[in-house]
């Protein structure tokens, strides 16, 4: 199932937005929003917040581990430009943009093969088996050395 947060006008280009996606795509919510405060972009701070709000609407829906969502997609989109201008020499106006961006955060659970599972499930019986042996090896060696 897919969790989506989206947050729209922000103030930022979409191209120095999309930096930050790039830094952070390939980890999990959970490890970019540890990550994110630490990136000294303005952008950082609205991903974070969209990121927040998409993990509270997978965990509203269901999810109880936050540690089984992932990045489905992170889209940067262009939003409206604003037409400003300066001042500028012998009486004449300087055009720029202020651009706007919107951010669509998708989240969906990470789905993890049955043939893994079953194969941690064998492993992990195995592993209790052998530590069972040992405490009891351990058990008969100590009342030995008393005798």
């Amino acid at each position: 199932m897919e969790y989506k947060s989206t947050q729209k006008y922000l103030l930022g280009s979409p191209q120095k937005t999309r930096e930050v996606v790039a830094m952070i795509k390939k980890l999990t919510p959970s490890q970019a929003l540890e990550q994110l405060p630490f990136v000294r972009r303005r952008s950082a701070e609205f991903l974070s917040k969209v990121i927040t709000t998409a993990m509270a609407n997978a965990r509203q829906l269901g999810v109880a581990d936050d540690t089984t969502l992932v990045f489905k997609e992170i889209q940067i989109n262009e939003g409206p430009r604003l037409k400003r201008w300066r001042a500028g020499s012998r009486g004449r106006a300087k055009p720029y943009k202020r651009r706007m961006s919107h951010i669509r955060v998708v989240l969906e659970v990470k789905q993890v093969p049955v043939e893994k599972l079953k194969e941690k499930v064998s492993a992990s019986k195995e592993s209790n088996e052998k530590e069972i042996v040992k405490s009891k090896k351990t058990v008969v060696k100590k009342t030995e050395d008393k005798k």
